[in-house]
């Protein structure tokens, strides 16, 4: 499928896909375009069953979502482009890096894990079932206290607005993906990786804690690891600055 996308910045830069979290829709990114807009053609779009993306039943797998991606870029023409994702964007990411290399030129995986232990599987059949049961609305809020530090947190507006993210996701999209990420298992593939990664996490992560992060950089040739101080595991909306920079830099090879 073709997913619903926006395209910013610079008509002739290097194309740059951003690839949100779950529960979310592509405006997530918002507070990290300028730096990015200024220096690359940016790619925004929104995952299977979220935002503007129409929802194919709710049973999906990760091939299906990276799937998604690469008929985008077939679609838009472009034959190789950087990729940024976090948590379920960046398990994309993983997953483009590992089988399509060859469409990529960076890649920037943010806050997301590369494998699903029992207590991971256990808690997304957990959440499965509260929104069978009780709709978007009946998770939004525990989503988004894990998600954020206490500092964030004392911001009423920005908990409000992705709160209301979380809410406004369509039940399909949300039950398929999370059933997709039951099934994540890129962790014992991440040698095989042959592109420049960064791997960038919010210290305060309880998601994809640091410490997981650092073994997947780790474990992937090359890699670079970067902990962002201050943010929990939405780290582009807690901390846009130095996230937003850190990204930019990377895909602009400047360090």
């Amino acid at each position: 499928m073709i997913p619903h996308h926006l395209i910013s910045g610079l008509q002739d830069g290097p194309p740059v896909v951003l690839s949100h979290s779950l529960a979310t829709n592509l405006s997530m990114w918002d507070a990290i375009l300028a730096p990015l807009e200024q220096q690359f053609r940016v790619i925004r779009y929104d995952a299977r069953g979220h935002g503007a993306s129409s929802a194919t039943g709710n049973d999906y797998s990760l091939q299906d979502l990276v799937a998604d991606v690469t008929d985008l870029l077939d679609h838009l023409a472009i034959e190789r482009a950087h990729f940024v994702g976090l948590s379920m964007g960046g398990m994309v990411g993983m997953g483009l890096g590992i089988d399509h290399a060859d469409r990529l030129l960076r890649l920037v995986v943010c806050d997301a894990r590369a494998d699903a232990p029992p207590t991971y599987r256990n808690a997304w059949d957990t959440r499965i079932a509260a929104v069978m049961a009780g709709g978007m609305a009946a998770i939004a809020g525990a989503t988004v206290d894990r998600w954020f530090t206490d500092g964030f947190k004392s911001d009423a507006l920005a908990v409000a607005r992705m709160r209301m993210m979380v809410e406004a996701t369509p039940l399909e999209g949300y039950v398929g993906c999370a059933r997709a990420l039951k099934d994540l298992d890129y962790k014992r593939r991440l040698g095989a990786i042959s592109v420049p990664v960064l791997y960038l996490v919010g210290d305060q992560d309880l998601g994809a804690p640091p410490e997981e992060m650092r073994a997947m950089q780790r474990l992937t040739p090359g890699a670079r690891f970067l902990k962002i101080a201050g943010a929990g595991h939405i780290s582009v909306v807690e901390q846009p600055v130095e996230a937003g920079t850190a990204i930019s830099d990377f895909l602009s090879d400047k360090h």
